[in-house]
């Protein structure tokens, strides 16, 4: 179950110095106002498990089950390593073409071109959008094996 608590000054809580954003404190039965901080105290408790806690257990299995399986532990180890290195990598170089004058314009000047011959090619008319969902599904399939 997670939880989170907040404080806040009252003055955060007015909107233009007129009335309170969250109405009458008495109404609202998990805040509770102290007068020796002169702030609300707000704390939220989930009602059911998030999946996010499932999802990065089911990923740290998954990777678990592979590295027992693996039969050469030392190549497994630097496969890892590279995929952090070229990730490393990449963020570098794009933050350097990022720096260069004229070409993040011209990269995003050619992106929204792109983008509009899509929406002209596919998106404008019935019989294009037909086609991109048959081209969708083929691809689908063939990817899948079916």
């Amino acid at each position: 179950m997670a939880s989170t608590t907040a404080i806040a000054s009252p003055s955060l809580l007015h909107f233009g110095g007129k009335r309170p954003i969250l109405g009458n404190f008495q109404r609202i039965s998990a805040l509770h106002v102290s007068r020796r901080r002169r702030g609300v105290a707000i704390v939220a408790k989930a009602v059911s498990d998030s999946s996010d806690s499932s999802d990065s257990e089911s990923i740290m299995t998954y990777i678990s089950n592979a590295w027992n399986k693996s039969e050469d532990r030392i190549a497994f180890a630097g496969l890892g390593f590279a995929g952090i290195v070229a990730l490393w990598a990449s963020i570098n170089l794009i933050g350097a073409i990022d720096k260069l004058p004229l070409v993040p314009s011209v990269l995003e000047f050619i992106g929204i071109l792109f983008s509009w011959w899509f929406v002209y090619r596919y998106l404008l008319f019935k019989p294009d959008r037909e086609e991109l969902s048959r081209s969708l599904k083929k691809s689908i399939s063939d990817v899948l094996g079916q």
